[in-house]
């Protein structure tokens, strides 16, 4: 298995940036007839990572995902960093090849030296 990191541009500072989990998200609950303290603490897969980018970043990060679906798969590793994770090499050079031909540089995948 190999592995790479997703390198957006940030929107304001067109800087490579990737999205990283800093906490996961707490998800509670409002109750229409009582009140209900619970909450529970959940972390985000890769893919509601990456759409939690929108507006951020230069691109659309949906559209990101939908090409990335094509040749791996994202996933947040140590509940905190997102990778996409890749079943031969050459999958990561296609896809830094169709990122290139339909964000123009505005999004690469860098692989992940072990």
């Amino acid at each position: 298995m190999i592995r790479g990191k997703l390198w957006f541009r940030c929107a304001a500072m067109h800087d490579p940036v990737t999205p990283m989990v800093v906490q996961p998200a707490l998800v509670g609950w409002q109750a229409k007839r009582r009140q209900v303290d619970l909450t529970i603490e959940r972390a985000f897969n890769g893919e509601e990572l990456v759409k939690r980018m929108k507006g951020w970043v230069t691109v659309d990060p949906m559209k990101v995902t939908d090409i990335v679906k094509k040749y791996g798969r994202l996933k947040v590793i140590d509940d905190r960093e997102l990778v996409i994770e890749f079943d031969k090499e050459e999958d990561a050079n296609k896809l830094n090849k169709e990122l290139a031909d339909t964000f123009g540089g505005e999004v690469d995948v860098e692989l992940i030296k072990k």
